[in-house]
């Protein structure tokens, strides 16, 4: 992964530069602000360390025209300015993260990773099961083309049952994962599996929630073999 570190002064940025070089990452380094804001235009960087106190262009204004222009890369901002007014204007400007200077790089790291995981998650919202489609950060549910209509129990039952595709959930696992210490009448999971296949499964020809007799309950591709 490249990473794209913005800095004027000299000295940490050859620091950073080189640690990160280590570390097994490329880096990209320039010293104003406005010279950053064009290369990250490019948008071929994971990530993006980002000074505050830059010549030319402040790097929170660097940061607001990068999303202004659609940039999403994840920026982590670096800056000596640790109020607590500074940290939200960063933020606000659309920073994902806030690392005050001076700073330990095994911090910086860490930090690294997290976004790094972070937009992995993101990327990976989407859940494809045959013509079956979820979006878990919009929440929204789509089979055929069609958009299907859940309440939030019903959603988060499809959910659980999605992530774990192939994999039979027992009543007691989709209890705890999607009621957890809410109360329950006895047959809640029979209920809400009723209601699910109606939606999901009913106006369909190929059935994708399959019931398997004192266990429990899997979401499976019409196309892949029965679980054992």
């Amino acid at each position: 992964m490249r990473i794209l570190l913005i800095e004027d002064d000299e000295v940490i940025a050859e620091r950073v530069k080189n640690g990160l070089e280590r570390e097994g990452y490329g880096v990209d380094v320039e010293f104003d602000g406005v010279a950053g804001f064009e290369r990250a235009l490019q948008g071929v960087h994971g990530i993006i360390l980002l000074d505050v106190m830059l010549p030319r262009l402040a790097g929170w204004e660097v940061c607001r025209k990068l999303r202004a222009s659609g940039i999403t890369t994840p920026v982590l901002m670096l800056t000596a300015r640790d109020m607590i007014e500074d940290r939200v204007e960063g933020l606000d400007a659309g920073a994902d993260d806030y690392l005050p200077k001076p700073f330990d790089f095994r911090e910086l790291l860490a930090r690294i990773r997290a976004l790094v995981r972070r937009t992995a998650a993101i990327k990976s919202s989407r859940i494809l099961i045959a013509d079956l489609e979820i979006d878990t950060l919009a929440r929204t549910v789509r089979r055929g083309g069609q958009d299907i209509q859940l309440t939030p129990h019903q959603y988060s039952l499809l959910e659980a049952l999605a992530r774990n595709a192939g994999r039979t959930l027992t009543r007691d696992l989709i209890l705890d994962s999607v009621w957890g210490d809410e109360d329950r009448i006895s047959n809640t999971v029979e209920f809400h599996v009723a209601a699910l296949r109606k939606k999901l499964d009913a106006p369909f020809p190929k059935k994708l929630i399959h019931t398997v007799h004192g266990v429990g309950y899997v979401l499976r591709s019409p196309n892949s073999d029965a679980e054992p």
